[in-house]
């Protein structure tokens, strides 16, 4: 057994203990005659605060390759190449991250890496990617910082400067909100950056913020910070925290007499965050990258074969984490090269791709232009209430 074989045996028998039973891998067809391998890794939490984003990433990652390699992997020079995944547990830690996207690249020899996911892993880790020249997408770090001049990162997710202004505008439409406060975690790159954004789109959109407030990784009581919101009387407040954390601050809200709406991003949209909050999150909104209930063919396409295969419908994450793996998938293709400069060029060079989470096209770093859409939570699940685009988008002759 070769070492790479070894490899991916041995992070699947880890990841089983982390996750549980994983699905059994589909059999390629049997006429399908692979000339050899092509290895791609993939960073997530496997442990750490936000496991189930890790647990969303593989298995969207395993039924990507498993539907490729059905249909005899990816067909290169007249050769068919089968897809295998080495995966790594990043423990929900940016040197964790660095360390096993290091060695993906210099022991695996990995052609391309997908994740990591969130935003305080995804930039120190864009930055081994790019020294090291090989091809990473993450999926959903919606930090600018990420692809910031590495042109050998890409993303899948938009952009914190645009999430940021939606949320802004959405609030001054639905509330009428003149006043605002913000609650976030500035040790952590993605909510830090994301308060900024909004503060500054809230203050151009004509919204006072009345109270700007933070707290660190791994706090779990936030009375301090609330009985000072509560007392600034914002109408509205914006929390762009992960869904480990929003129950326990909507709860600490309600319980300390904050009546007003409350509302967040897209760290929000993972179903367990439903379960851990209850009936306080009932009614809340937030934005993210695409809603089950307006899905297009191809998003439900996608749904059905996962709730097929893993019972439960697919949350923002598996769907960004399968549209990274068919970008990179129709990178390699048209690129019809291993190498990884061909592969890094063949996915700057795709300018329209309509994935699960809907039409997007790419920018000079790497970065999607793509629609939000406006969740509200509502009777225990989460609901479509509105959309967000960019001006202009989508094209009209992409069914915009």
């Amino acid at each position: 057994m070769s070492k790479r074989l070894i490899t991916v045996v041995l992070t699947l028998a880890v990841l089983a203990g982390a996750l549980g039973s994983l699905p059994t891998p589909a059999t390629a067809q049997d006429d399908c005659d692979f000339a050899d391998s092509i290895y791609i890794g993939v960073i997530a939490p496997l442990t750490g605060d936000i496991p189930k984003v890790g647990q969303s990433t593989v298995e969207a990652a395993e039924m990507a390759v498993d539907e490729i390699n059905a249909d005899c992997g990816l067909e290169i020079d007249g050769d068919n190449y089968k897809v295998e995944i080495i995966v790594e547990d990043n423990e929900s830690k940016a040197e964790s991250s660095v360390a096993v996207a290091t060695r993906l690249i210099v022991e695996e020899d990995v052609l391309a890496i997908i994740g990591p996911q969130s935003s305080k892993q995804a930039v120190p880790t864009g930055q081994v990617a790019n020294d090291r020249e090989t091809p990473m997408i993450s999926p959903w770090s919606t930090n600018p910082n990420t692809t910031l001049d590495r042109p050998w990162v890409f993303r899948v997710a938009f952009l914190d400067p645009f999430q940021g202004p939606v949320m802004a505008n959405f609030v001054k439409a639905e509330f009428d909100a003149k006043t605002a406060a913000v609650l976030y975690d500035v040790a952590s790159d993605y909510p830090k950056g994301l308060a900024e954004n909004f503060r500054d789109a809230a203050e151009e959109a004509g919204i006072e913020i009345v109270a700007f407030e933070s707290f660190t990784t791994g706090d779990t009581d936030f009375s301090s910070q609330l009985t000072n919101i509560i007392d600034a009387n914002p109408d509205v407040l914006f929390t762009p925290q992960y869904y480990n954390e929003v129950p326990l601050i909507v709860q600490q809200a309600r319980e300390l007499g904050f009546e007003n709406p409350i509302v967040g991003s897209d760290s929000w949209g993972t179903p367990d965050l439903l379960d851990l909050c209850g009936d306080a999150c009932n009614g809340l909104f937030f934005s993210t990258h695409y809603a089950p209930d307006i899905a297009t063919e191809v998003g439900q396409r996608f749904i059905q074969a996962y709730e097929e295969r893993y019972g439960a419908k697919p949350d923002d994450v598996a769907a960004l984490t399968y549209d990274a793996f068919q970008l990179l998938f129709t990178a390699i293709e048209n690129a019809q090269s291993l190498d990884k400069a061909d592969v890094r060029d063949a996915l700057a060079s795709i300018e329209l791709f309509e994935g699960v989470t809907g039409i997007m096209s790419f920018d000079e770093q790497g970065d999607p232009i793509k629609c939000a859409v406006i969740i509200q939570i509502k009777d225990g699940k989460f609901t479509y209430y509105d959309s967000a685009c960019p001006a202009g988008f989508p094209p009209e002759d992409m069914g915009g």
